[in-house]
């Protein structure tokens, strides 16, 4: 693909031609985390930055790239839209050409555009709303996750063909991820002539939804689609245990959170989830989690191995093009594949993977998941 060269970008480029002193040549070159570290949220930034450290501690191991060390920088957006755009601007003010990030699709979306007219790379390990990618020219944005058009239709076909209800309701949180991906499930639903009884928004950070319980009770669902992260979820699934709501409620990765257990308590028990498939799992991966394990760190959880994945692809990236460019690494990646711990991965024309597996999980009150069979 051409890539479009920015006005800053090639300001950069040339600046960075003119720096070669021994002084430049010796600084690392910095990986930044942009995601959330403050918030409701937080625990999503530490799966992320448990995958980028691992990453990137073994890289430095190893010797590094281009003979420097990498150094993470975190920065953080709480997760919130607004806030993507603050980020952004200290990243391109900072100078720093690497973002991995960020983690919620509203703040990714936010975030984007500034991200690649100043020629900046960022990988999302998370961010799975289609709005991220769809429709735009980017050159220099990527994931390494699926996106929801790909994880809607994963939990729509459990739904249909395993758990085969006759009316089902569909919630969500009113916000680019939630909304986006409970409109994939349900429109998939209908398709299958699934009588879709409810289809409503709940306002995230309410603490008191017994008025959608209520609903919810006097609709006739047999199953519940959630679409968002897990504060809320938690707090649906307990308060429907504490009105005998009795039915099954599934949701997407944003739900996949040990957090929810401390929200949820026992009710948890039975949530289906959908998540990246489990790597840990892979052979190929048993070095790769011990090293988690050694650290500390949960090598099973949503994002760690698809961030691992995108500190290893812009480490290969760099390498391989023997420079500290982010357009020709942009460029490079592109058109190559990498092998990383989920796979081989390469991306289309507008920067998403080729092909990303989603599977279903039940969730336990221990905060452990096993594959769904029914």
């Amino acid at each position: 693909m051409k890539i479009r060269i920015t006005p800053l970008a090639a300001a950069l480029g040339m600046a960075a031609g003119m720096m070669m002193s021994s002084a430049a040549s010796a600084e690392n070159i910095k990986f930044v985390i942009a995601g959330p570290f403050t918030g409701a949220l937080t625990q999503y930034g530490d799966m992320v930055k448990q995958g980028v450290d691992t990453a990137v501690e073994q890289i430095n191991a190893d010797g590094g790239v281009l003979g420097k060390k990498i150094e993470v920088v975190v920065m953080d957006d709480a997760c919130e839209p607004k806030q993507g755009p603050v980020v952004a601007n200290r990243v391109v003010n900072d100078g720093h050409h690497y973002v991995i990030g960020h983690v919620c699709s509203g703040a990714t979306i936010a975030a984007a555009d500034i991200y690649n007219d100043e020629g900046v790379i960022m990988i999302s390990p998370s961010a799975t709303a289609p709005a991220v990618t769809e429709g735009k020219d980017y050159e220099t944005i990527f994931r390494t996750i699926g996106r929801d058009d790909q994880q809607g239709p994963a939990a729509a076909a459990v739904i249909i063909n395993q758990i085969k209800p006759k009316k089902v309701a569909v919630l969500h949180d009113k916000q680019s991820y939630g909304q986006g991906i409970a409109t994939a499930v349900k429109n998939d639903l209908e398709k299958a002539n699934i009588d879709v009884v409810l289809f409503e928004g709940i306002n995230a950070g309410d603490s008191d939804y017994s008025a959608v319980i209520t609903k919810l009770k006097g609709s006739g669902a047999e199953f519940i689609y959630y679409g968002g992260y897990h504060p809320e979820m938690g707090l649906l699934l307990r308060q429907g245990a504490e009105q005998n709501l009795g039915i099954t409620f599934m949701g997407p990765e944003g739900v996949g959170n040990p957090d929810i257990n401390a929200i949820a308590g026992d009710s948890v028990a039975g949530m289906l989830v959908t998540l990246p498939a489990d790597f840990t799992q892979d052979p190929s991966n048993d070095a790769l989690v011990k090293a988690f394990k050694d650290k500390g760190r949960d090598p099973g959880g949503a994002f760690q191995m698809t961030a691992y994945s995108a500190a290893l692809s812009l480490a290969e990236g760099i390498k391989n093009v023997g420079k500290d460019d982010p357009i020709a690494v942009a460029e490079y990646l592109h058109k190559n594949q990498i092998k990383t711990p989920i796979g081989e991965i390469s991306w289309n024309e507008q920067g998403d993977l080729n092909e990303f597996k989603f599977d279903v999980f039940e969730w336990h009150p221990d905060g452990s998941k096993t594959v769904f069979a029914q």
